[in-house]
């Protein structure tokens, strides 16, 4: 008996899944990837005759609770109009009786693997960046819940986009998203969130602990700053561990005390812009050697050229009594 190549199953198991756009306007191009409880396909809107991502529920997640937060995250999406968040275009069930929404098609990198070879600076400057589509999430009370590196997507001409809001959670009271149709959980049920006290949702290592410890209820948008956070430390841990302010900032982020960590991602996103101007961070404080340091490094043209002026002088008065 001949058996085949698990490339090769895995291939064929794929094709035999196609998801039926029959009566669409869409042509699958491509099975791109695979993640919680849909697929990720590559498409074409033939209409528009420009590409496209369908994120289709699974076939082995075809049951209705699944489908309900797969279109509660085309919802969430929908309402989150930011360069930062992939735009959602369409949204229905497939004639196969699958739920699915459509997105624009983003070519580039993940986090992870667009990093390699980049200098501390464009990785403070790139991290900046994703804190901007997610304060705005948290300002309409959106919280993503599994903010991680393979969520983060670089485009090919440096845009950042959050990716994956499967997982996201309604907080508060922002009529544009929790008083809407879909979003809205099912009757008897939380108003901030779909998901049992209990039920843990994220990725280990990016998780905060009351997020770990499925204490849904204690979730709020400091548990996207841990994951934020987390994100840092992952991008500065190499090749040189980072100077203690930029380990303040991150170890600020992932305190395990909720009210100890930074009370916005824009309090953390200026400590980080503070340290990329050569200012002190308000998660660190500093001696006098390293004040004394970082202002010497601030004002390093200064220094020389004032030092370059003493030398001078010197050296005129010791040639002009000659």
């Amino acid at each position: 008996m001949t058996f085949l190549p698990d490339r090769v199953v895995a291939r064929l198991r794929t094709e035999l899944q196609l998801p039926d756009l029959s009566g669409t306007r869409y042509r699958v191009v491509k099975f791109l990837g695979r993640g919680g409880m849909g697929e990720v396909w590559l498409a074409e809107d033939t209409v528009l005759e420009r590409s496209i991502a369908l994120k289709i529920l699974s076939p082995e997640s075809g049951h209705a609770e699944l489908a309900s937060r797969l279109m509660r995250e085309a919802v969430v999406l929908a309402r989150l109009e930011h360069p930062g968040i992939v735009p959602v275009h369409d949204a229905g069930v497939l004639p196969d009786g699958r739920a699915f929404y459509c997105m624009k098609y983003v070519a580039g990198q993940t986090l992870d693997k667009h990093i390699t070879g980049m200098d501390l600076h464009r990785r403070l400057q790139l991290l900046l960046r994703i804190t901007e589509p997610l304060a705005f999430a948290h300002s309409r009370g959106i919280i993503h819940r599994d903010l991680k590196p393979g969520n983060v997507m670089v485009g090919p001409f440096g845009e950042v986009l959050i990716l994956d809001w499967g997982l996201a959670k309604i907080h508060g009271n922002d009529p544009s998203v929790a008083d809407h149709g879909p979003a809205q959980p099912a009757r008897g049920g939380s108003a901030e969130t779909e998901t049992a006290h209990g039920a843990i949702m994220g990725t280990p290592g990016f998780m905060a602990p009351e997020q770990a410890r499925g204490e849904t209820s204690l979730i709020d948008h400091r548990a996207d700053i841990f994951a934020l956070g987390a994100i840092m430390a992952f991008m500065l841990r190499a090749p040189d561990p980072p100077a203690r302010p930029l380990q303040a900032i991150y170890n600020k982020a992932m305190d395990a005390e909720i009210s100890a960590r930074y009370a916005s991602v824009g309090e953390m996103a200026a400590d980080i812009e503070r340290n990329l101007q050569g200012l002190p961070v308000t998660a660190y404080r500093e001696n006098l050697w390293e004040r004394a340091s970082r202002l010497a490094g601030r004002n390093r043209v200064a220094i020389v050229l004032v030092l370059a002026y003493l030398l001078m002088r010197i050296l005129f008065v010791v040639f002009s009594r000659r």
